[in-house]
């Protein structure tokens, strides 16, 4: 662990407009950069957006209500253009740094938000959890809400000290961008117990995901289809644990399923966490990350998957370009295309070494959510 540059007298709001789920992947991200922040020393605020119980809309700094808006559709509204109670906030509080988790909404609203947060002397970072993302917007309703944020987003991004991406881009939209890496809370994944003893007849592969179409799933199940054509006797389950996020996901899956007839080897478990996921990790030989990051235009990331799961301590494939872990020892790189995945080249992969799940995950301990928190700091 590097030094810290700041102490608790650095202040920072870490504001995000959206609440929170216990077992949300993106809830758990967040949780874990504040947890990285303040192990390093800073005294860190979060300000989120949330519905209550009654149906409440309210802005909430830690556990007190900052703005209640009420209920119904002026309340509905209020939420998507009234910044005033953040913006004053600030103002009283004098933070050093403002830290925004995008939600790519652009608008005059956040934009008057933004100038009135530098007013106070705060720098201002807006994250970014993928760039580019407009291709990630496929709907007519989704391509409207875009519309807005493009034509105000270059506006925004003047008014901001910098971004934080996890691409290898320099600039996004005019301004510059600090690249870093998504990063793992250690304390809250533990490392996969691999199953001893005989040489397993059955290889287990195992997805983890709320299930969008650029992750590619379907393109390992068209594979595992395949193998299974020349091989009656396939031992291979694929589990796959999330739920999908559309029909469009649903049907790529089921689809193959049904041509290949693979109700027997491939298990739709739905969401999982606490022990139950322990349980699957444990069972699983090998890991599938997204194989479809093509779809919406994206070459380079850093994805949070591939971390959770070599911090699990599981070898793992993806098609991506990812500098921490392209040409590790446990990886297995797919081609960035429509391909079905080669289900012989796994098993291959898995024949030639014996892989530790505590060496895998010590190959990342640099990758910790307080090191590339910190990485942020020290731009400043």
């Amino acid at each position: 662990m590097k030094v810290p540059v700041k102490d608790n007298s650095y202040k920072v709001l870490f504001l995000v407009f959206h609440g929170f789920s216990e077992h949300n992947g993106i809830s758990k991200k967040i949780w874990g950069q504040i947890n990285g922040l303040k192990s390093i020393g800073v005294d860190v605020i979060l300000c989120y957006y949330s519905v209550e119980a009654d149906g409440s809309r309210v802005w909430k700094v830690g556990n007190e209500i900052l703005v209640d808006f009420g209920r119904g559709p002026i309340a509905k509204i209020r939420k998507r253009i009234d910044y005033r109670a953040i913006s004053e906030y600030v103002q009283k509080n004098k933070f050093q740094l403002i830290y925004i988790r995008s939600d790519h909404n652009a608008n005059p609203f956040t934009l008057n938000m933004v100038k009135m947060m530098r007013l106070s002397g705060a720098k201002v970072l807006m994250e970014i959890p993928t760039y580019p993302y407009d291709q990630e917007y496929v709907t007519l309703r989704m391509r409207l809400e875009l519309a807005v944020d493009r034509l105000y987003r270059k506006k925004l991004a003047k008014q901001l000290d910098a971004f934080v991406t996890f691409s290898d881009a320099r600039t996004i939209f005019g301004q510059r961008a600090i690249s870093i890496s998504n990063g793992i809370d250690f304390s809250a994944i533990p490392v996969r117990k691999s199953q001893e003893g005989a040489e397993k007849r059955t290889i287990h592969l195992l997805g983890v995901a709320e299930i969008h179409y650029w992750h590619g799933f379907d393109r390992l199940v068209r594979g595992l289809g395949i193998y299974k054509q020349s091989h009656a006797d396939c031992q291979i389950i694929f589990h796959l644990v999330g739920q999908f996020s559309g029909e469009r996901e649903r049907s790529s899956i089921l689809e193959p399923i049904e041509q290949f007839n693979l109700q027997q080897n491939v298990v739709l478990h739905g969401p999982l966490w606490g022990e139950e996921l322990d349980a699957i990790f444990n069972l699983s030989d090998f890991a599938i990350g997204s194989l479809g990051r093509h779809r919406s235009g994206i070459q380079v990331i850093k994805t949070l998957k591939n971390r959770e799961y070599a911090a699990r301590g599981i070898p793992f494939i993806y098609s991506e370009s990812d500098a921490d872990f392209d040409g590790q020892p446990y990886v297995l790189k797919a081609s960035p295309d429509e391909s079905a995945i080669d289900i012989t080249k796994i098993l291959e992969f898995l024949k030639k070494e014996k892989f530790d799940p505590a060496c895998i995950r010590n190959s990342i301990l640099d990758l910790s959510w307080a090191e590339q928190m910190n990485k942020v700091l020290q731009t400043f």
